[in-house]
C-alpha cells in the first residue's frame, strides 16, 4: 500500500498559507507508467486555449455541479472508472487502497472530515504549454484534494502547484519532482493555483479526490 505508506512514513506537515501534506514516493512504478502513457488530447490540435480551469471546451459547469465525467470537457480529461479500469490495472490498484477503511481513516483523521460515506475521484492529468490555472479554492463537495507529480522529462520544479495566502499572495509553490506531491481539505482560505510557465513537453500528474457525490467507487464500509 503504497499511498498509504507515504501518509504514515513519508510525508510531512505544513501549516502555511493553510495546512497541507507533502508525500513523497506515493506512486508505484506501474502506476506511473499507466500516467504516463494515458492518452489525453493536446488542446492545440483542436483550436482551444487553456482558460485558467481544467475544463477548457465548456464542460467546467457541469463538472462543478458535481458531473463526475467532468462534462463535456471528457476528451481533455481522463478519469480512472469501471468502464476503463482494465486500461489502468496499477491505478485501480491505487483506487482500491483509498477505498480501504484502514486508508481512509487515516486521511479522516488528518484532515478532521468524515469520509466514510465519500466516492473516490481520480483523473490523470497533462498540462501542456500554455497551461495555467487561475487561484481558486475547491467546490465543497471535494473533501480532499491531491495532487500527485510525475516529472519524467526533466521539467522544471518551479511547475508545481501554487499556493496562496487570502488576499491572494503567492505564498509558496509546492516542488514538481517525481513522485511526489500534496494533499489537503477543501476550505474558504485554500486558495491555489499555477502561475503561467514554461512547460517544455508537458506536466503529468495524478489528482486525487474523496468527494461527496457519486462516482464509480464508494469507499468500503468494512474492509
Amino acid at each position: 500500500m503504497s499511498y498509504l505508506n507515504s501518509i504514515l512514513n513519508e510525508s510531512k506537515k505544513f501549516d502555511r498559507p493553510f495546512v497541507h501534506w507533502e508525500l513523497n514516493k506515493p506512486l508505484t512504478d506501474q502506476q506511473i507508467d499507466e500516467i504516463i502513457g494515458a492518452e489525453i488530447s493536446d488542446p492545440s490540435k483542436h483550436n482551444l486555449n487553456y482558460d485558467g480551469t481544467r475544463a477548457i471546451d465548456g464542460g467546467e459547469g457541469m463538472f462543478r455541479e458535481g458531473i463526475s465525467n467532468g462534462g463535456k470537457a471528457l476528451k481533455f480529461r481522463c478519469f480512472v472508472t469501471k468502464e476503463n479500469s482494465n486500461e489502468f490495472p496499477g491505478l485501480t490498484n491505487l483506487i482500491k487502497e483509498l477505498q480501504n477503511k484502514k486508508t481512509y481513516q487515516k486521511i479522516s483523521e488528518l484532515i478532521n472530515k468524515d469520509l466514510s460515506n465519500s466516492y473516490v475521484r481520480v483523473e490523470v492529468i497533462c498540462d501542456r504549454e500554455g497551461f495555467w490555472l487561475k487561484p481558486h479554492c475547491d467546490i465543497k463537495e471535494k473533501l480532499m484534494s491531491c495532487l500527485l507529480f510525475v516529472n519524467k522529462h526533466n521539467e522544471s520544479e518551479d511547475l508545481g502547484t501554487d499556493f496562496y495566502d487570502e488576499n491572494l499572495n503567492l505564498i509558496k509553490t509546492l516542488p514538481y519532482k517525481d513522485n511526489y506531491g500534496y494533499f489537503f481539505s477543501s476550505g474558504p482560505d485554500t486558495w491555489h493555483g499555477m502561475e503561467k510557465k514554461e512547460i517544455i513537453k508537458e506536466r503529468r500528474c495524478l489528482q486525487v479526490n474523496y468527494v461527496t457525490f457519486e462516482t464509480d467507487w464508494k469507499v468500503d464500509q468494512f474492509s
